[in-house]
């Protein structure tokens, strides 16, 4: 009677062994670094600041062209993080379940591709325009200023800034700015490449191992 009763408390135990997952991870104590959340913040921000900046150096000459203003970059980049606001409030499955997620996951890899490229650009723009800045040599004419890179040769390129009444604004404040830029368009450029990494590596290597947990008829997979 007492081996009878061993072994059917031996089976229960048993079959509740076998249904004993490991508990699930708390999602909820870091929420702040949780992806994407952590990487749109930062894309917030750098773009509110390259946007910022941008509308400082038009406000110094209107005569700046968009390369010289990248507001649209740093526009682009707002746009990218709101997207990653939208794709942390949808419910996260790792085999992705759910169109919605698939889309906004694929959406939000493209566009952090996208505003790599463009950062990159942006970069490039920023200190092809700040070596020139460099090395103006300005004059005042009215309420412009004209610079040229060599004032001894007859047909150097004359860049002419409208609406400035102080040629040190273009050789001090503007390189500044240029500065300015290439450091928040690269660390922009950074993190846009660590969204993409990241949505990469939670798309293409999220695997399942073939642990068979119960019997054969109730497959359950485990995550490992």
């Amino acid at each position: 009677m007492g081996q009878g009763q061993k072994g059917s408390s031996d089976k229960t135990e048993g079959k509740d062994k076998r249904h004993d997952f490991p508990p699930p991870e708390d999602g909820h104590k870091c929420r702040v670094c949780r992806f994407p959340l952590l990487v749109a913040l930062l894309q917030l921000l750098l773009g509110v600041a390259v946007t910022a900046v941008a509308f400082l150096m038009l406000a110094i000459s209107p005569s700046l062209s968009a390369r010289e203003t990248p507001h649209w970059a740093g526009i682009i980049l707002c746009l990218v993080s709101i997207l990653g606001f939208i794709l942390y409030c949808v419910a996260y499955l790792p085999d992705e379940r759910t169109s919605i997620q698939f889309i906004a996951k694929f959406l939000y890899f493209i566009l952090c591709t996208v505003g790599l490229v463009i950062s990159v650009l942006v970069i490039a723009f920023a200190g092809h325009h700040y070596s020139q800045a460099s090395s103006f040599i300005c004059e005042q004419a009215g309420q412009d200023c004209v610079c040229t890179l060599d004032k001894e040769d007859p047909i150097a390129r004359t860049f002419v800034y409208e609406g400035v009444s102080d040629c040190e604004v273009i050789t001090g404040t503007l390189t500044l700015y240029f500065l300015l830029q290439i450091m928040l368009n690269l660390a922009q450029a950074l993190v846009c490449a660590v969204g993409a990494f990241i949505m990469w590596k939670h798309r293409y290597q999220a695997f399942f191992a073939g642990l068979q947990i119960g019997s054969p008829s109730t497959q359950q997979w485990q995550k490992v």
